[in-house]
This record gives structure tokens, C-alpha cells and sequence, in this order.
């Protein structure tokens, strides 16, 4: 697809000048992405998008990912012994590298990271999980706030969870939590569990 030419796309049934041009400046938009984005999107075998952040957050290039030991990915939060192999694995196929050579020659870049200190994750090594309507932010908005703090947001609630944020209509994970004894925030207490850190 990055190797398109608008007069390629133009020549396509039904694509005139106008619809191909539109595409090949998407693509060209497309190629701005970040270090975890691009992690998460070679799909890696047990890497979804929380692991690649803290792939990103940890090793800060892609060349200090590809090369990590399998000892240096288990230094990794959140990265076991099976994730870690198959991170390795991935690494380790010659098709795998030459895609993402070619897909960095092709133009997909990112910011480089700086890697966080530690007082700026205060919530380094904790998982929360967040359910229900909160006000004020979208659940989207409070996962990206977490993460920025260090913290890894679940999709489930289980033993290893330290925290859940809940708001109106929680359901079955504010159940599962109070089942299992987690600290739980509602909506208002959660706000100022932000502020007190940031």
C-alpha cells in the first residue's frame, strides 16, 4: 500500500483522480505513528496494546526491543515467561525483520520516547481497570491518564488487579471487585486520586 502512486490507484475501477489522490495522503498520514502503536500492530503473539506501551516505555527503540535477551524482556512489568519467548520468536524470523525494514523505508516513523523517571510513575507496576460512565473524561481518556502515571489498565478484573475505577452502570466487574476485596474509586474519588499525582 505505501508503495502506491496516486496514477496506480487512478487507473482502478472506479477511483478517479480526485478518490486517488484522498488515498494516497491518508497513506502518507498513516505512516505518523508512535513506537507502541507500531509494536501492537506487528501482532506479536500475547502483545496487545497495554504490553506494547510498556515494551515502548521500557526499551524506548525498536532496535533495543528487537535485540532484548529473553532475561531483558522478563525485566519487563507485566512480561512472563511465555510473552517473553514470543517476543524473542517474533524478533528472530528473517521475513519478520525485512517486513518492518521495509514498511521503515517505506516512510512509518515515530517520536523517540524518553524514558519516563520514576517519580513521574508513581503507579508503576500497578493494574487498574476501569468500567462503567465516568464524568467529566471518557474511559479512554482515563486509561491514557493511568498510563501516563505508569500503570497498566486490564480489561478484566482478577487477583492481580490493584485497583478498579468505577462509574455509573459498573456491572459485573464493581461485583467481581468487591467479590475479591479490591480497592475500588468511585467517579469523584478517582478524580482527586489524579490530582493528588499529577
Amino acid at each position: 500500500m505505501f508503495a502506491l502512486k496516486a496514477h496506480d490507484v487512478a487507473a482502478l475501477e472506479r477511483m478517479g483522480d480526485k478518490s486517488a489522490e484522498n488515498l494516497i495522503i491518508a497513506l502518507e498520514k498513516s505512516k505518523q505513528t508512535t513506537l507502541p502503536r507500531f509494536l501492537f500492530a506487528l501482532g506479536i503473539r500475547e502483545v496487545g496494546e497495554a504490553t506494547a506501551l510498556t515494551l515502548a516505555n521500557h526499551f524506548a527503540t525498536l532496535e533495543a526491543v528487537e535485540a532484548a535477551s529473553l532475561e531483558q524482556l522478563l525485566d519487563v512489568p507485566d512480561v512472563g515467561p511465555v510473552v517473553a519467548a514470543h517476543i524473542q520468536a517474533f524478533f528472530h524470523q528473517a521475513h519478520n525483520i525485512e517486513v518492518i525494514d521495509k514498511l521503515i523505508n517505506a516512510g512509518v516513523q515515530w517520536p523517540a520516547i524518553e524514558k519516563p523517571s520514576a517519580d513521574s510513575q508513581p503507579l508503576a507496576g500497578k493494574t487498574f481497570v476501569v468500567t462503567g460512565t465516568l464524568t467529566g473524561m471518557s474511559r479512554d481518556q482515563a486509561k491514557a491518564r493511568l498510563q501516563a502515571l505508569g500503570a497498566k489498565v486490564a480489561g478484566s478484573v482478577s487477583k492481580k488487579t490493584d485497583c478498579v475505577v468505577v462509574g455509573a452502570d459498573a456491572g459485573s466487574k464493581l461485583a467481581k471487585a468487591q467479590e475479591l476485596g479490591i480497592q475500588i474509586l468511585d467517579d469523584g474519588a478517582f478524580q482527586v486520586f489524579l490530582a493528588d499525582l499529577e
